[in-house]
């Protein structure tokens, strides 16, 4: 009797044993099926260095097929590309991830045109675009390229004194172009003097900083572009005179942008606020509500920059405007000085955009041209991506409105000598002897 009983505890015992073994095992794939599907991740870096920039997040996620990226290196580098691949991977179904040893599957690498160790192509089935480098900028660049069909092509006006395109100074605009291409964009100059016709592949015109004025054919040429539905981004100057020679501006220029609501008023903003490098460089910190800068977040900066009389009731939408310490000086004669009793007080509109009515056609026009200049582009402020956001409303992609990729900030502690002897004093003399000298007291306490 004593048996039976004790051969059906250990029955039971033995069953409940291996229900338990069988639900942990459950839970455990249950767990790393979930864990596969849907990784999560929390970046608590103060940059946040780990984290996928908005444009990436929101071009990912918005994936309707299927797309492939594959990553061709030795498979000791593999873990080098997971680290950014797989959060891409982690936001979309949609999206695959491969990595392809070129020695162990040389067809594959062949058939996709793989040259070298390194090499990342993304494709849709249909197209297919390298990534140059393994950075977040070119991975989501390439995937740009794959989903968007067509060429779109950006013509800079020349022959007025524009700002030069290939130009890498400070007030050229290459870091623009480079960009501008990053982001399947196509870009080159043209010249209307000559021949005063836009292009019909022409995507968008920009009209950078002219310093001498148009002649009516050009202008026209502009209008019968804007009227069939073209797009343009103007960037006006104020006209601060340079030495002895008045500056004329560009009447005739500023006349036809009046004439769609905007009036590039002939001023200079001085920015008492204290906030940017000097008051000719206002600070933007708030933005309107329009497609170009909705959620944006960036602090952007306007040197020598002109106020915007808007006619709003036309449909012409603001973009942003000044701080409240700032003033509008027609004293445009250098040195230019403040007089606060003769200055109009702000805020002032520095940009605003409209849509045509008739012909589908969108213009910006901002009252700066430096602000898109190499120097600024390349700085922390977020002149590029509002620059980049404005092309992209230009072009009817809103969708790709948003907060670009960046590079990795620079946190390195940068000391000087002093400060150096200083870290050398505490950490390899100073702290060794507080530890020597602990050491004795308690040595001696206890004799």
């Amino acid at each position: 009797m004593n048996r039976e009983w004790i051969k059906a505890r250990q029955t039971r015992y033995g069953a409940y044993l291996a229900t338990y073994v069988i639900i942990i095992f459950a839970v455990l794939a249950a767990v790393n099926w979930l864990a596969n599907r849907h990784n999560k991740s929390f970046d608590t870096t103060a940059n946040k260095r780990f984290s996928l920039s908005d444009q990436t997040n929101k071009v990912v996620s918005g994936l309707k097929n299927d797309v492939t990226i594959n990553y061709f290196d030795q498979p000791s580098n593999f873990t080098r590309g997971r680290d950014l691949l797989d959060r891409y991977k982690s936001l979309s179904t949609q999206l695959h991830v491969n990595y392809i040893d070129p020695e162990k599957k040389p067809d594959i690498a062949r058939a996709a045109g793989v040259r070298s160790y390194g090499s990342i192509i993304l494709d849709n089935g249909v197209k297919k675009e390298e990534a140059k480098s393994l950075t977040e900028e070119e991975i989501t660049g390439a995937l740009i390229r794959v989903l968007k069909n067509g060429v779109r092509n950006v013509c800079f006006l020349t022959g007025s004194g524009e700002h030069p395109l290939d130009e890498t100074g400070r007030g050229g605009y290459s870091v623009f172009k480079d960009a501008l291409e990053k982001n399947n964009y196509k870009t080159r100059a043209i010249s209307i003097l000559e021949k005063p016709e836009i292009p019909k592949d022409c995507s968008v015109i920009v009209v950078a900083g002219p310093d001498k004025d148009y002649f009516d054919a050009p202008i026209n040429a502009i209008k019968t572009y804007l009227d069939a539905g073209g797009k343009a981004l103007f960037l006006l100057d104020p006209p601060i005179q340079r030495g002895e020679i008045p500056n004329a501006g560009t009447p005739n220029l500023v006349k036809f942008i009046a004439s769609y609501g905007i009036t590039p008023e002939d001023d200079l903003i001085l920015d008492v606020s204290g906030i940017g490098p000097d008051p000719t460089a206002p600070v933007v910190q708030k933005y309107e509500s329009q497609p170009i800068t909705n959620g944006f977040r960036y602090a952007t900066l306007f040197p020598l920059s002109r106020s915007l009389a808007v006619k709003t009731d036309t449909g012409v939408q603001k973009l942003f405007s000044t701080s409240e310490d700032s003033y509008a000086t027609t004293s445009l004669k250098p040195p230019i000085t403040l007089d606060r009793a003769k200055a109009r007080k702000g805020p002032f509109v520095i940009a605003a955009a409209d849509k045509l009515t008739s012909g589908g056609g969108r213009f910006v026009v901002v009252g700066s041209s430096d602000w898109a200049g190499n120097s600024l582009l390349g700085a922390p402020v977020g002149n590029r991506d509002l620059l980049l956001n404005m092309m992209n409303w230009l072009t009817a992609d809103e969708d790709l409105i948003s907060i670009r990729p960046k590079d990795p900030e620079d946190r390195r502690l940068n000391l000087n000598s002093r400060q150096m002897r200083l870290v050398f004093l505490s950490s390899v003399v100073f702290l060794p002897l507080i530890v020597i000298g602990s050491g004795l007291m308690v040595w001696f306490k206890r004799r």
